[in-house]
Protein backbone atom coordinates (compact mmCIF):
# COMPACT_ATOMS: atom_id res chain seq x y z
CA UNK A 1 0.00 0.00 0.00
CA UNK A 2 1.54 3.55 -0.83
CA UNK A 3 2.06 5.89 1.91
CA UNK A 4 -0.41 8.69 0.38
CA UNK A 5 -3.99 8.61 -1.05
CA UNK A 6 -2.66 10.47 -4.35
CA UNK A 7 -4.76 11.17 -7.35
CA UNK A 8 -3.43 11.86 -10.85
CA UNK A 9 -6.09 13.35 -13.10
CA UNK A 10 -6.10 14.35 -16.32
CA UNK A 11 -8.72 16.69 -17.97
CA UNK A 12 -9.85 18.00 -20.86
CA UNK A 13 -12.43 20.27 -22.99
CA UNK A 14 -12.95 21.15 -26.04
CA UNK A 15 -15.84 22.82 -28.25
CA UNK A 16 -16.20 22.16 -32.04
CA UNK A 17 -16.53 25.44 -33.22
CA UNK A 18 -16.10 28.38 -30.59
CA UNK A 19 -18.03 28.57 -28.99
CA UNK A 20 -20.13 25.17 -30.51
CA UNK A 21 -21.34 21.47 -29.38
CA UNK A 22 -18.39 20.69 -26.33
CA UNK A 23 -17.96 17.93 -24.05
CA UNK A 24 -15.04 17.13 -21.91
CA UNK A 25 -13.08 13.85 -20.68
CA UNK A 26 -11.32 13.16 -17.72
CA UNK A 27 -9.04 10.32 -16.10
CA UNK A 28 -8.81 9.56 -12.77
CA UNK A 29 -5.83 7.19 -11.54
CA UNK A 30 -4.46 6.40 -8.03
CA UNK A 31 -0.87 6.80 -7.45
CA UNK A 32 -0.68 2.65 -8.42
CA UNK A 33 -2.01 3.88 -12.05
CA UNK A 34 -5.03 2.14 -11.66
CA UNK A 35 -8.12 3.88 -13.49
CA UNK A 36 -11.08 4.89 -10.67
CA UNK A 37 -12.89 6.38 -13.03
CA UNK A 38 -13.26 7.98 -16.48
CA UNK A 39 -15.40 10.85 -17.55
CA UNK A 40 -16.50 11.71 -21.16
CA UNK A 41 -19.72 13.70 -21.44
CA UNK A 42 -21.04 16.95 -23.66
CA UNK A 43 -21.67 19.82 -22.04
CA UNK A 44 -24.12 21.58 -24.56
CA UNK A 45 -22.68 24.53 -26.94
CA UNK A 46 -19.60 26.18 -25.13
CA UNK A 47 -16.41 27.86 -25.72
CA UNK A 48 -13.19 25.94 -25.15
CA UNK A 49 -12.43 27.76 -22.21
CA UNK A 50 -15.69 27.25 -20.43
CA UNK A 51 -15.67 23.47 -21.73
CA UNK A 52 -11.57 23.07 -20.08
CA UNK A 53 -13.42 24.41 -17.10
CA UNK A 54 -16.48 22.47 -16.97
CA UNK A 55 -13.73 19.55 -17.33
CA UNK A 56 -11.89 20.92 -13.96
CA UNK A 57 -15.67 21.01 -12.33
CA UNK A 58 -16.59 17.47 -13.53
CA UNK A 59 -13.38 15.61 -12.18
CA UNK A 60 -13.60 17.65 -8.68
CA UNK A 61 -17.18 16.34 -7.98
CA UNK A 62 -16.51 12.83 -9.42
CA UNK A 63 -13.51 13.00 -6.89
CA UNK A 64 -15.69 14.29 -3.98
CA UNK A 65 -18.89 12.11 -4.72
CA UNK A 66 -16.89 8.68 -5.10
CA UNK A 67 -15.36 10.06 -1.56
CA UNK A 68 -12.16 9.04 -2.62
CA UNK A 69 -10.70 11.37 -0.11
CA UNK A 70 -7.00 12.09 -1.40
CA UNK A 71 -4.23 13.64 0.70
CA UNK A 72 -2.82 15.08 -2.68
CA UNK A 73 -4.50 15.80 -6.47
CA UNK A 74 -2.08 16.11 -9.02
CA UNK A 75 -4.45 17.80 -11.66
CA UNK A 76 -3.08 17.81 -15.45
CA UNK A 77 -4.20 20.04 -18.06
CA UNK A 78 -3.06 21.13 -21.30
CA UNK A 79 -4.56 24.55 -21.97
CA UNK A 80 -1.79 27.49 -20.84
CA UNK A 81 -4.51 29.82 -20.12
CA UNK A 82 -6.85 27.44 -17.82
CA UNK A 83 -3.44 26.27 -16.35
CA UNK A 84 -2.17 29.72 -15.57
CA UNK A 85 -5.86 30.94 -14.15
CA UNK A 86 -6.45 27.95 -12.23
CA UNK A 87 -2.80 28.59 -10.53
CA UNK A 88 -3.22 32.20 -9.64
CA UNK A 89 -0.83 33.97 -12.48
CA UNK A 90 -3.70 35.20 -14.77
CA UNK A 91 -6.61 36.48 -13.66
CA UNK A 92 -10.15 36.17 -14.52
CA UNK A 93 -11.47 38.71 -16.49
CA UNK A 94 -14.63 37.15 -18.01
CA UNK A 95 -17.73 37.08 -15.92
CA UNK A 96 -18.78 33.54 -16.89
CA UNK A 97 -15.61 32.20 -16.62
CA UNK A 98 -15.34 34.01 -12.99
CA UNK A 99 -18.25 31.81 -12.08
CA UNK A 100 -16.95 28.72 -12.80
CA UNK A 101 -13.74 29.46 -11.49
CA UNK A 102 -15.46 29.87 -7.91
CA UNK A 103 -17.52 27.01 -8.45
CA UNK A 104 -13.87 25.27 -8.72
CA UNK A 105 -12.67 26.78 -5.94
CA UNK A 106 -15.54 26.32 -3.65
CA UNK A 107 -14.93 22.69 -4.65
CA UNK A 108 -11.30 22.72 -4.01
CA UNK A 109 -12.07 24.08 -0.67
CA UNK A 110 -14.57 21.09 0.51
CA UNK A 111 -11.83 18.07 -0.86
CA UNK A 112 -9.93 19.36 1.96
CA UNK A 113 -6.34 18.53 0.55
CA UNK A 114 -3.92 20.07 -1.58
CA UNK A 115 -4.21 20.44 -5.64
CA UNK A 116 -1.62 20.88 -7.55
CA UNK A 117 -2.29 22.40 -11.42
CA UNK A 118 0.30 21.30 -13.89
CA UNK A 119 0.24 22.07 -17.75
CA UNK A 120 1.34 19.27 -20.02
CA UNK A 121 1.86 19.06 -23.43
CA UNK A 122 -0.86 17.57 -25.37
CA UNK A 123 0.48 14.80 -26.51
CA UNK A 124 0.62 13.96 -22.88
CA UNK A 125 -3.16 13.97 -22.68
CA UNK A 126 -4.28 12.07 -25.67
CA UNK A 127 -6.39 9.88 -23.29
CA UNK A 128 -8.35 12.84 -21.66
CA UNK A 129 -8.80 14.40 -25.23
CA UNK A 130 -10.12 10.78 -26.32
CA UNK A 131 -12.82 10.94 -24.42
CA UNK A 132 -13.78 14.48 -25.39
CA UNK A 133 -13.61 13.29 -28.73
CA UNK A 134 -15.85 10.07 -27.95
CA UNK A 135 -18.63 12.55 -26.29
CA UNK A 136 -18.61 14.67 -29.31
CA UNK A 137 -18.82 11.93 -31.87
CA UNK A 138 -21.67 10.94 -30.16
CA UNK A 139 -23.55 13.57 -30.92
CA UNK A 140 -23.07 12.81 -34.87
CA UNK A 141 -25.18 9.07 -33.95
Amino acid sequence: MAETNELIIHADGGARGNPGPAAIGAVIKNNQNQVLARISQTVGNKTNNEAEYLAVIAVLKQVSDKKLQPQKILLNVDSQLIYHQLSGSYKVKKEHLQKLLWEIRTLENSLNCPIFYKLIPREQNRAADALVNQALDSLLK
